[in-house]
């Protein structure tokens, strides 16, 4: 069974939401909605859907997603039962009407090849942009290497909502509870995958809004975003590097490099880390070019 949970502060594109699960062509699934104390009241708009599809409503006394997003999840996939696999699904995403007929038609293959983590395909349609609609799809089995490789090369995209994860890969991971939760999502395919590929549905799109009314969409909060994007990368590189190919751990280090010196002066003992690690994978000609630009970015800037 599967567990469908929004997390929901705002109303103004719920509708949508809503209706998208009503417009299921498979019904096996139940929505768990948890209200983040919303000024916008939602019970009128719940009432038309009673009939429609299974969910259960809980209104939080504390708005918890304005201190740490990552817990307001944690605790919305807390009010589910002990469904198998779950999404987490934004209060202004949309699903296809085959999104779960299509989870369940692959949940075979998926449960065979023993996989943690599966995504759809995506548009986003957003607000203010001359480019509306951008899909994005994805092969079939996909490394956590290789699909960090694409995304951070600027090649693919990738957003919360479109991913279903096993229950125990959850239990034994959570979320790394960073600022926004700014990179949260892309934290957890790599622990929540362990190691295994991802699995795509590409016959499957799920529709990700970007608005000045979501994070990904909101101008003003840079301070927190670049931090959460220090943290994330430190992570990775100090963390985890193993679980990657050479080719993402250099790009890693790159970007890991870049934050750093944008954001600060590096310390003597974060420049010879970093010079390190890039000794250990990069060729002699690579590893000339990085010197040189870190002694520039350090030293002569």
């Amino acid at each position: 069974m599967l567990a469908i949970v929004i997390p929901y502060y705002k109303l103004i594109f719920f509708d949508e939401t809503l209706r998208s699960l009503s417009d299921q062509t498979d019904k096996r699934f139940k929505v768990y909605i948890g209200d983040d104390e919303s000024p916008d009241d939602v019970s009128v708009l719940l009432q038309q859907y009673e009939d429609r599809f299974d969910f259960v409503y809980y209104r939080f006394e504390n708005n918890l997603g304005n201190v740490s997003l990552t817990q307001h999840w944690e605790r919305c996939i807390a009010l589910s039962s002990k469904e198998q696999w779950i999404m987490i699904l934004g209060d202004d995403d949309v699903l296809k009407s085959n999104v779960v007929e299509s989870f369940y038609a692959n949940l075979n293959e998926i449960v065979c090849n023993d996989i943690n983590v599966v995504r759809f395909s995506t548009t986003v349609d957003q607000d203010n942009s001359e480019f509306k609609e951008y899909k994005a799809i994805h092969p079939k089995f996909e490394t956590i290497s290789d699909f960090y490789y694409r995304k951070f090369k600027g090649h693919t995209r990738s957003s919360l909502s479109e991913y279903i994860f096993r229950r125990e890969a959850y239990d034994k991971n959570r979320f790394k509870n960073y600022p926004l939760a700014w990179h949260s999502d892309d934290k957890a395919w790599l622990d929540f995958s362990d190691n295994r590929p991802i699995f795509t549905i590409n016959e499957a799109e799920v529709v990700i809004r970007i608005s000045n009314h979501s994070i990904s969409g909101k101008t003003n909060d840079k301070t927190q975003k670049d931090a959460a994007r220090l943290m994330f990368f430190a992570d990775l590189v100090i963390n985890s590097l193993d679980k990657f190919s050479n080719k993402t751990k250099f790009l890693l280090l790159i970007r890991y490099e870049m934050i750093l010196t944008y954001q600060k002066k590096l310390t003597i003992k974060e420049w010879f880390f970093i010079i390190k690690k890039y000794f250990k994978i990069g060729s002699l000609k690579e590893i000339i070019k990085v010197f040189r630009r870190m002694f520039i970015n350090q030293f002569l800037s």
